[in-house]
């Protein structure tokens, strides 16, 4: 589905030179992140066509937005016409389209407070987006009063997708938007805090991980090059990651975050630190 917008939005490009901005304080505001990009000292890029790295990124952030369109719109038709049940069923799946490019809502300005902002997160008459709905699902058990979030929550997602199109992806986003995905994880996902009333975390969790991999896997070639070390740390970090999350999958997707035990959200941070540490290297040796 490709959005029209305004002349005057389609006016300039936007580039990307990280992924945070000027964006309402938020969830990683306080947050105590599981490392950050190390760009320190770079003087020329090193790597052959970036251009081709960045644009494989935007279409894969193009092809995540237009699920994320289609999915929303099945979850808005749940909420409007009273299904709860069926608005519960959809809620974690969709959104985790979302969740692999959140760097770039991000880099968007308000996008990620008003589609993903938690209570408190901003003042109460701003607050909107899944989270508004999910409180009123699962602490509720209701739609009741959505049906106007819905509809504004369709309009962010469909906006976003819209943007897209004139995105330039400079190779910084890449290299921070893959750590910045963990600390996502580190400060709210691991803990259990971003989904209070569905508890239904490891579906965000599993999509910041897989958002990460992407990026990693386009820089994959080079980073072999370059560094053949740092490049098999990272992928076997992955795997580790990804194989303890394979772990609490069950036939409808992930198990509720309540079923977890200690041992079991010490393990999860303990291999996402694990993974963090060396992909926050990844800018120093590609010249990022």
């Amino acid at each position: 589905m490709k959005l029209k917008l305004t002349a005057l939005v389609l006016a300039s490009a936007l580039v990307f030179t990280g992924c945070g901005s000027n964006n309402t304080d938020n969830k990683a505001a306080d947050a105590q992140p599981a490392a950050s990009a190390d760009n320190s000292g770079n003087s020329a890029a090193k790597v052959e066509d970036w251009d081709a790295i960045t644009e494989q990124y935007r279409q894969f952030a193009i092809e995540q937005a237009d699920s994320f369109v289609i999915e929303t719109e099945k979850f808005v038709t749940a909420v409007k016409t009273g299904d709860v049940e069926g608005a519960k069923k959809l809620y974690a799946p969709t959104r985790m389209y979302f969740e692999r490019i959140e760097p770039i809502a991000e880099a968007l300005g308000d996008f990620d407070p008003n589609i993903d902002a938690r209570e408190n997160d901003v003042e109460e008459k701003d607050w909107r987006g899944f989270h508004r709905i999910e409180q009123a699902l699962w602490e509720k058990n209701t739609t009741d009063g959505m049906e106007g979030y819905a509809d504004t929550l369709l309009q962010d997602v469909k906006l976003l997708r819209a943007l897209m199109e004139t995105v330039e992806v400079e190779p910084s986003l890449l290299v921070t938007g893959a750590v910045e995905l963990l600390n996502e994880v580190s400060s709210s996902k691991v803990t259990g805090e971003e989904e209070r009333y569905s508890h239904t975390d490891l579906y965000d969790f599993a999509a910041n991980v897989e958002g990460a991999k992407k990026i990693y896997e386009l820089l994959q070639p080079e980073l072999k090059k370059h560094n053949a070390e740092l490049e098999g740390e990272i992928g076997k970090s992955f795997s580790s990651l990804e194989d303890a999350l394979g772990s609490y999958k069950n036939a409808d997707g992930y198990v509720s975050y309540l079923e977890l035990k200690e041992e079991d959200t010490k393990k999860l941070s303990q291999l996402l630190d694990a993974l963090a540490e060396p992909l926050s290297q990844m800018g120093t040796i590609l010249g990022a």
